[in-house]
């Protein structure tokens, strides 16, 4: 645990919720993808 920087708890929450807002934008962008495709085949 010695190597562990010591950090606070409010930094690594700060850091996953925009880790969380990226991959939400990611998934959100190949969904949209996804549904064009989708669209296009139907046509």
């Amino acid at each position: 645990m010695g190597k562990f920087k010591k950090r606070s708890f409010e930094e690594l929450v700060l850091e996953n919720k925009k880790q969380l807002l990226q991959d939400e934008e990611a998934l959100q962008k190949i969904e949209a993808r996804l549904e064009e495709k989708i669209l296009k085949k139907v046509e």
